[in-house]
């Protein structure tokens, strides 16, 4: 498929959710076409407001493609399209989200048809319920990840329930609980609100809660350098715990029995102490090792250690989630890691486009392709 590609027409293609926006903008910095799949009724951003437009030059994304529901890009035509316009698909989190809702993760990896950057079957390690899991991956690693509970009656300490939302299959339900009386009172109060039911709390992760400020690593592994960089940090802005973070205690008491909804609603860049660069650089390299292990090639580009930094001596990093393809925040750039390294700025989607150029320059696109 790639001998028929045209080298001067590569498109970097994303589904426009997520961080489709950094990969335009990455592309056109590096000379590349890109692409946005849309969905209709939520194609505005990317057809109208950051269509790129002359005099002045302005906007990022090249063209999109609009199809009624996401999951149809599995359609025939719609990957005859894509292979027609030399794309080079992008993975981020909605794309697995809204497509795993029809598909399976082996569906969805046979089924699209044009070459990932990155690794396609890695993508279903960041579902628990896969064997091959992110758990395994961080075992095999040796990266410190939360103490797991394999029954509510095992609770002794203060845990976090990870459950499927009974309403929005894409999102999953959050609770606390410190003890199984606890658990049983939480769940309950949850069903009853209709955000968890039997079937979702039989299959939930239960993990003792650690207790530290959060910080996203977000990393990229470059095959064709061989080499490991940190492209920034940040954390989440979550509904509704922002919220009750910002009440007086009082206030916060009173809603000691609201349900915590974690939704995305944001990002914001932080940075480390520069004492801990050097165990979160150890921590990714043998991570990137044990992807290695577990089947040829290994992670490709961008992934993500999400970490809460628990109190020592010494400090620590703990993994609480890992993300096996670009990260949703393109607040990254605005830390000052990559500058350290490539002396200015450089986003992820932008460092993405790069690795694909210098592949492409060098013949080597079968080492960053899937």
């Amino acid at each position: 498929m790639l001998a028929g590609y045209d080298p001067a027409g590569l498109t970097l293609c994303a589904i426009g959710s997520h961080s489709a926006l950094e990969v335009a903008a990455g592309a056109r910095l590096q000379g590349l076409r890109n692409l946005v799949v849309t969905e209709r009724g939520r194609d505005r951003t990317y057809a109208d407001h950051y269509v790129r437009k002359a005099d002045p030059a302005r906007g990022c994304v090249d063209a999109t493609l609009p199809l009624e529901k996401f999951s149809d890009i599995l359609d025939a035509a719609v990957q005859d399209e894509l292979r027609a316009r030399n794309v080079l698909f992008v993975a981020n989190r909605s794309f697995e989200v809204y497509l795993r809702q029809r598909y399976t993760s082996t569906e969805i990896e046979r089924g699209m048809r044009v070459p990932f950057f990155g690794s396609r079957a890695l993508l279903r390690a960041e579902e628990r319920t896969e064997a091959d899991n992110q758990y395994a991956l961080l075992e095999r690693a040796g990266v410190r990840y939360p103490k797991q509970f394999a029954h509510p009656h095992d609770i002794d300490r203060l845990a976090i329930v990870k459950a499927p939302h009974a309403r929005v299959s894409f999102e999953r339900a959050f609770f606390l609980a410190r003890s199984p009386e606890d658990y049983q009172r939480q769940s309950a109060l949850l069903a009853a609100n209709g955000m968890v039911d039997a079937a979702g709390l039989d299959g939930a992760v239960i993990e003792e809660f650690a207790l530290g400020p959060s910080v996203n690593l977000n990393f990229f592994y470059s095959p064709l350098l061989d080499e490991l960089e940190l492209m920034g940090t940040d954390t989440r802005r979550q509904t509704n715990l922002e919220g009750l973070k910002n009440l007086p205690f009082a206030q916060a008491q009173a809603l000691a029995d609201e349900p915590i909804r974690l939704e995305e609603a944001g990002h914001i860049a932080v940075t480390l102490t520069e004492s801990m660069l050097e165990k979160a650089f150890s921590m990714g390299e043998r991570f990137v090792r044990a992807t290695q292990a577990g089947g040829a090639p290994g992670i490709i580009g961008p992934f993500a250690l999400q970490c809460i930094i628990v109190a020592g001596p010494p400090k620590d990093f703990v993994v609480y989630d890992v993300s096996l393809r670009i990260p949703g925040s393109p607040g990254t750039r605005f830390t000052p890691y990559a500058a350290y390294r490539w002396g200015r700025d450089v986003s992820v989607g932008e460092r993405i486009a790069m690795e694909v150029a210098w592949a492409r320059d060098a013949g080597r696109l079968a080492d960053v392709l899937t």
